[in-house]
């Protein structure tokens, strides 16, 4: 585990290669960085923090598509195609691709992207984490996210330089600063550091109360009872 600086009142938490990137966002709007390579490991760093937002699906359909998902790509527009569908639950504990799009394309109508397959060890951890922590976690899309604190979606992919600059500066106007954070931003890519980043301003708005849902009201899985949204 990277940590640098002291737990905040508020993280925000992506997914990345080699597991997963937190910024903890201060009542100054100052920023600290934390890797852990499972979400389990948190734990002792979010002593004081008051909320979480993460970027994963957190909480599965059992057929059909999830509204948060249909409500996050109507918001979106042309940036529609940052949202994936979450898999059903079926799907994601198959043993292959190639099962998982075929029990997938069952249920569904639909078959599942690499992508979304690739993601199933992390949303099975965020959700198993989810649920043991006694930390409020909202699940967050971090395109989602920028579109609500700039009023209106991105302009330009998050990979390229101009939207690498977009993001940064759209931070910069809501005061937030991102500066040293120490060996965790050695472990992460620049855009997992974005995410993790406006995922904590989501998470700020969130406890503050002033956040919004999509769908509003969220759904409510099937299995947990736990609302289903995408919040921001």
């Amino acid at each position: 585990m990277f940590w640098h600086g002291v737990a905040m009142s508020v993280v925000g938490v992506d997914g990345c290669k080699r597991g997963w990137i937190a910024v903890a966002l201060d009542d100054d709007s100052s920023t600290r960085g934390l890797f852990v390579e499972r979400l389990d490991d948190l734990g002792t760093a979010l002593d004081g923090v008051h909320a979480v937002a993460v970027d994963i699906p957190i909480g599965l359909p059992s057929t059909g598509r999830r509204q948060a998902d249909d409500a996050a790509r109507d918001l979106l527009g042309p940036r529609r195609s940052s949202v994936f569908y979450a898999p059903v639950r079926d799907a994601i504990t198959a043993a292959t691709h190639a099962d998982a799009s075929a029990i997938s394309k069952r249920i569904t109508g639909h078959g599942i992207s690499r992508q979304s397959f690739a993601l199933a060890p992390k949303i099975l951890e965020a959700e198993r984490w989810a649920a043991s922590t006694t930390v409020p976690v909202w699940e967050v899309h971090p395109e989602v996210s920028f579109a609500v604190m700039l009023g209106h979606p991105v302009e330009h992919p998050k990979l390229t330089w101009s939207g690498l600059r977009e993001r940064l500066e759209a931070l910069r106007d809501a005061g937030i600063i991102i500066g040293d954070i120490g060996a965790a931003g050695g472990m992460a890519g620049a855009d997992d550091v974005l995410d993790a980043a406006v995922a904590a301003w989501s998470a700020a708005r969130l406890h503050r109360g002033d956040g919004i849902s999509l769908p509003d009201p969220p759904e409510t899985a099937p299995d947990t009872a736990r609302p289903i949204a995408i919040w921001a």
